[in-house]
């Protein structure tokens, strides 16, 4: 399996892909994901290059999104000043479910934050989602805090507040990586 960076002309296949499970987020009794993601912010992602895909073949089998930057309001300011990535938006397609698909992907980011220069790889996922929340904990991210107020759409609660983090580390990976080095992060350096 091969891991590349996402180019704009995976806009549609990334939007496809994560309506797909959405569809089957909804069938597990979970509201997560439910809105339609905006395709501007996804191509402005990919187009800063932190958005990557495992493909088998010509299929896209996962995706993730690694960036050095947060999203407002999670992270404290002392935490922040941690050199540290974030993950979000980690999706792997239902054929390719119980193949640790995944896990290797969390080892595959945690060792490109590492060479980024980061200590701690973090993430935010659905507040309501403890099945989810559990999946990360076995992974070896430890929970931070809740953060249940802030940039709420509509006026309604924060839905992506569970904070979590693992210490970045060197991993060995079976995928083959074409993406290029990762940046230094500039509190790196």
């Amino acid at each position: 399996m091969k891991i590349c960076p996402a180019e704009p002309h995976d806009l549609a296949k990334l939007l496809a892909f994560r309506e797909e499970a959405a569809a089957w987020l909804s069938q597990l009794g979970t509201d997560q994901w439910q809105r339609p993601y905006p395709a501007d912010k996804l191509l402005a992602t990919i187009e800063a290059g932190h958005v990557f895909m495992a493909r088998d073949g010509h299929v896209t089998a996962a995706t993730i999104t690694l960036t050095p930057d947060a999203e407002g309001g999670l992270w404290t300011e002392e935490e922040l000043r941690e050199p540290c990535m974030f993950i979000n938006k980690l999706t792997v397609g239902r054929e390719y479910a119980g193949q640790n698909l995944g896990g290797r992907l969390l080892d595959w980011a945690s060792d490109r934050a590492h060479h980024a220069g980061a200590r701690w790889l973090r993430l935010d996922a659905w507040t309501t989602n403890e099945k989810l929340q559990r999946y990360y904990i076995r992974q070896g991210f430890a929970h931070v805090r809740t953060v249940s107020e802030g940039a709420a759409v509509n006026g309604g609660p924060r839905v992506s507040g569970w904070l979590a983090q693992r210490e970045a580390r060197p991993a060995t990976s079976d995928f083959h990586d074409v993406t290029p080095p990762p940046s230094r992060l500039s509190s790196a350096a």
